[in-house]
């Protein structure tokens, strides 16, 4: 009983541990993985966090740029403008 009860102290931490890392993983990789420039109409111009739960993103669509605010209640347009001419570096 006792070595169960001791392989349970030091397995329990370990796993979660495992599980924490896998989740930090993925969100890591799902920010990094953006919208593409290829053929697709919408393009992620800028993102600012604002809070841990609040972040502002400008989206630029069919030549227009939309501001928005996205948080767990959903996405807020804030503004629209037309769309800056971007760099050729870009």
């Amino acid at each position: 009983m006792l070595w169960y009860v001791l392989k349970l102290i030091v397995l329990l931490p370990m796993i979660a541990l495992m599980i924490w890392g896998c989740l930090k993983l993925g969100r890591t990789l799902q920010a990094k993985v953006g919208v593409g420039t290829g053929s697709k109409s919408i393009r992620i111009v800028e993102t600012t966090m604002l809070s841990p739960t609040l972040k502002l993103a400008v989206i630029e669509f069919h030549g227009r740029e939309i501001l928005v605010s996205a948080s767990r209640q959903g996405l807020t347009r804030l503004a629209e403008a037309p769309a800056r001419m971007r760099e050729e570096g870009e």
